[in-house]
């Protein structure tokens, strides 16, 4: 039987260029790959009433989240010939322009990569417990609806 391993997949704050880079970076030995699949959330400065999104406050139950993501891996890595997939997601405040979802899955081709990714991000919106309070200008806030 497999040993269950969880991921950590949270990140403080934004995830910079620089990680992101470095992921790529380390992706290009495996002779195998010859697709990667990128998928980068950023927060943006919507603009809400009167006022504009300054950032997006992120807190997650994070045991609760890492089983499930364990799970939605398992059942990717099931369905698409995918060689790897990383998860990156934001925790604390991010603000408005930076990225705060980094989803990056590796195949041979780059029909199953891109499938994967897509819905792999579909399924980490859809039902990963991680919630963003929006911070608007006037410093108010409200809860930020996945879609």
């Amino acid at each position: 039987m497999k040993e269950k391993k969880l991921k950590n997949i949270f990140i403080n704050g934004a995830v910079s260029a620089q990680f992101i880079a470095d992921s790529i970076q380390q992706h290009q030995s495996n002779p195998a790959t010859g697709a990667h699949s990128i998928f980068l959330g950023q927060v943006r400065a919507d603009i809400i009433g009167e006022e504009k999104v300054v950032g997006i406050n992120y807190t997650a139950y994070e045991e609760m989240a890492l089983e499930k993501m364990y799970e939605i891996r398992e059942d990717i890595f099931q369905k698409y010939p995918v060689i790897c997939l990383h998860v990156h997601h934001s925790l604390g405040l991010v603000p408005a322009g930076e990225v705060c979802l980094f989803v990056f899955c590796s195949s041979a081709h780059r029909k199953a990569a891109m499938e994967a990714c897509d819905e792999l991000v579909e399924r980490i919106k859809a039902e990963l417990p991680i919630w963003g309070k929006e911070i608007l200008t006037n410093a108010a806030h409200q809860w930020k609806e996945n879609i």
